[in-house]
């Protein structure tokens, strides 16, 4: 944890922030180990950085007052477009996609992805929310990326997929019959990135009908989870 977030109705009108979840303050106790006076540094989800000076800390909980005074990193113009991967592998990528500062995430059907991958608990919303939080904290950020489903690959590519994705460059990672990487950008892109064994040759065509351009990240075939990082690396600059 390398911020101490909170949501803006934790926070008192006096500017005190009282912690009593068991997650956060088991970090404050049993990792940070603050004294009376110490300053953390905190931030608002959605909102300004600061520091949090503690006023009263003891194993069940602790009040900290709040001082915000900075504006978080802003987001990568960068959207996601995810077939849905393995339950094993959301998690990591939620937690890694809010870390890098992906804007906005829309999980995608495809040809590969077996229905129950849409069933796990782990795409719940309250469990998409924390993760990312884990990743915000990572990060030291607060911006939370919004999160959406498209359970139907067709209606969702053809009806809604060219308003989301909105003005920019649009990629779509595919290895085969593709052009090199483009050179990093500050342009708003919108990345699609394929199930473990990519998107269908049927898919494909349907996202370049939608002006997404193939293309590679090198001859060597990568996992989702290490592909995201990979591809937003090359493409933005962070």
């Amino acid at each position: 944890m390398n911020i101490l977030l909170f949501n803006a109705n934790e926070l008192s009108a006096s500017g005190h922030l009282h912690i009593t979840d068991p997650r956060r303050q088991a970090h404050l106790t049993k990792v940070l180990r603050p004294k009376l006076g110490d300053t953390l540094r905190v931030g608002q989800i959605n909102g300004y950085i600061g520091v949090g000076t503690i006023v009263n800390h003891t194993a069940e909980e602790t009040w900290l007052e709040i001082s915000l005074t900075q504006n978080s990193p802003a987001p990568l113009a960068v959207k996601l477009l995810l077939a849905v991967p393995r339950p094993k592998m959301m998690r990591r990528i939620l937690q890694t996609c809010a870390t890098l500062g992906v804007s906005e995430i829309t999980l995608l059907n495809s040809a590969k992805v077996e229905k129950s991958f849409w069933q796990t608990p782990i795409l719940q919303p309250l469990n998409v929310y924390n993760h990312l939080i884990l990743g915000l904290e990572q990060a030291g950020t607060t911006q939370l990326p919004l999160v959406h489903k498209a359970e139907l690959f067709k209606p969702y590519v053809e009806d809604k997929l060219n308003h989301w994705a909105g003005p920019g460059r649009r990629l779509v990672a595919h290895p085969r019959q593709a052009q090199a990487c483009p050179q990093a950008s500050q342009q708003a892109t919108t990345l699609a990135i394929g199930p473990e064994g990519g998107f269908t040759d049927y898919e494909v065509d349907k996202l370049v009908e939608q002006g997404f351009i193939p293309f590679s990240l090198g001859p060597r075939i990568l996992r989702v989870e290490t592909a995201i990082p990979v591809a937003i690396s090359r493409l933005c600059a962070l």
